[in-house]
């Protein structure tokens, strides 16, 4: 989702963005979204920070029992994430502290990426199957496991079936049904409750619903996944990324807007 042409930020939050890139993005926020991936491996201590587990079959989602790394260390999970660098962000615009003490460079990629994470629904998997990578399936004829089809093969799949080998024709297909398709649900998708400056436990919920309702279901160790589960599960996938991409132009609006408030996690 190319959010920084113009269509879903505010001008405050499209400068603050543009401002805070790398010169590598080139204006653009996709261009480092996956930099969180990229680095997770060399800074360990981010690796915690892109999902959440939650308790096997109970299929909801409760931050004060869920967000924890596996060392049990509170806070540490992707809905903890997206808290602190929306709080880093919006502190750093709005105190009058001249310097801020954090990376915003870094912080903005951070938020970017796990605002994906967190609607990617194994993101907020199960504990006892590491959100679906301990899970061993078949892609067609590929043996992957059922995370990696969420976060990959669905989308490549779609590439190469349906939108002619290019992702970038995908994402025109996407943008377009939010300005038409899901056009009634924008609105909804915006707003946070309690005018709170983010809203991940909400979509954590969502994603866990998901995973019980679509991901998980008809995907058992040694199954094999082929046009049912792809098709059916292609349309969870796109509006996943479409919310996610409107999510997260309204936070970053949100953070960055001029009218000073106070941000509630």
């Amino acid at each position: 989702m190319k959010i920084t042409d113009g269509g879903f930020l505010s001008e405050d939050a499209l400068a603050a963005v543009k401002e805070l890139l790398p010169a590598s993005a080139a204006g653009d926020l996709a261009e480092v979204c996956s930099w969180p991936d990229e680095i997770r491996y060399h800074l360990r201590w981010s690796s915690a920070l892109h999902y959440i587990d939650t308790p096997d079959f109970l299929c909801n989602y409760k931050y004060c029992r869920d967000c924890h790394d596996p060392a049990g260390h509170k806070d540490r999970c992707v809905t903890g994430a997206i808290y602190n660098y929306t709080m880093q962000l919006f502190s750093a615009y709005h105190d009058s502290i001249s310097e801020s003490k954090y990376n915003l460079t870094e912080a903005l990629m951070f938020l970017a990426h796990f605002i994906g994470d967190v609607h990617q629904p194994l993101h907020v998997g199960f504990t006892g199957d590491l959100g679906g990578n301990a899970i061993i399936v078949r892609w067609y004829r590929r043996k992957t496991n059922l995370h990696h089809v969420w976060d990959n093969m669905i989308i490549e799949s779609a590439v190469k079936t349906l939108y002619s080998k290019d992702l970038a024709i995908m994402i025109k297909a996407i943008e377009s049904n939010i300005t038409d398709g899901w056009s009634n649900d924008i609105s909804e998708w915006q707003i946070c409750a309690n005018n709170q400056t983010v809203c991940p436990n909400e979509y954590a919920s969502e994603s866990i619903s998901l995973a019980c309702k679509y991901a998980y279901r008809n995907a058992t160790p040694g199954s094999t996944l082929t046009d049912d589960y792809f098709l059916s599960r292609l349309p969870v996938v796109e509006k996943r990324i479409a919310q996610s991409g409107v999510r997260l132009a309204a936070t970053l609006n949100r953070v960055f807007s001029s009218e000073a408030k106070i941000a509630d996690a």
